[in-house]
């Protein structure tokens, strides 16, 4: 769990490819779960996945009938992957910042008729599953302006090509945007493309919503760790101002990646094993 930027799915793939080989990821972002725009929503490319088998990650098209894919669908999805994943004697790891797709996922009695995080009934702590949380976090000025250099990043790195070619096959919108439109960068890109803003204003909006994503997702974790749910939190503040600062410095990259093995990794393979030998 954590934030958009701070290391979750980068995380993952370390715990498979170095403590848990039999792991399978559940893609749990509920905007990632949809086919396309692969870099406008930020799905792990197949090279980074290193083999790991992972599910719901691109897999919905929106259709008349079915535009968007829900916390319900999600909560059905997910159990059944669960279930496929154990028959097969793997361990499912469940990754992503929608913190209403997990909640919906794992709690016994789940009611679709309201947001638990909109509203004043208490946080259900009956789970359906034995669960380890693992909240990947990082101070909010660090993590801003490590958001900010990812948006450039990914838009040096054809974003806006690819936002370009959507809209040209697609079309834009009517006023009631629904399923992969409401990744952050189409709305904001689409009001580009009609002339409304500039390409400056597009990139400076995106960067905004981004921070107030990654803000609504910390308290929403917050939420449940106050209703009882036992969530572990290691630090990745350190990795991320090492990152930024890696350009700049000779063997940067290495100690980035060194800081991150003792601060990130290590710490969440120690709380998986003591789970698992629980």
């Amino acid at each position: 769990m954590g934030a958009t930027g701070c290391g979750k799915s980068k995380l993952s793939i370390d715990l498979a490819t170095h403590f848990f080989p039999s792991m399978e990821v559940i893609n749990s972002d509920k905007i990632q779960v949809y086919n396309g725009l692969d870099i406008t929503t930020n799905k792990i490319s197949m090279t980074e996945r290193c083999g790991i088998h992972h599910h719901l990650l691109g897999e919905f098209k929106p259709t008349e009938s079915h535009p968007e894919f829900s916390p319900s669908d999600f909560r059905s999805a997910g159990d059944f992957r669960i279930n496929e994943i154990v028959n097969r004697g793997k361990i499912p790891f469940i990754v992503g910042g929608s913190n209403s797709f997990i909640y919906a996922l794992l709690v016994k009695r789940f009611d679709s008729g309201f947001d638990i995080f909109e509203s004043l009934n208490p946080v259900i702590n009956e789970l359906r599953y034995q669960c380890c949380f693992i909240w990947v976090d990082a101070i909010a000025p660090v993590l801003n302006q490590y958001l900010d250099k990812r948006v450039d990043e990914m838009l040096d790195s054809e974003m806006f090509e690819e936002l370009k070619e959507y809209f040209e096959k697609e079309g834009f919108s009517d006023s009631s945007s629904d399923g992969i439109r409401k990744a952050i960068g189409v709305p904001e890109f689409e009001k580009y493309f009609k002339g409304k803003i500039s390409y400056e204003e597009a990139a400076m909006e995106i960067k905004e919503n981004t921070r107030v994503l990654a803000e609504r997702q910390v308290k929403k974790i917050m939420r449940l760790r106050e209703g009882g749910w036992n969530i572990q939190r290691v630090d990745a503040t350190a990795t991320l101002t090492a990152k930024m600062g890696s350009e700049k410095l000779a063997g940067g990259e290495n100690q980035a990646r060194k800081i991150w093995e003792e601060q990130v990794l290590e710490p969440s393979a120690k709380i998986v094993k003591q789970f698992l030998l629980e």
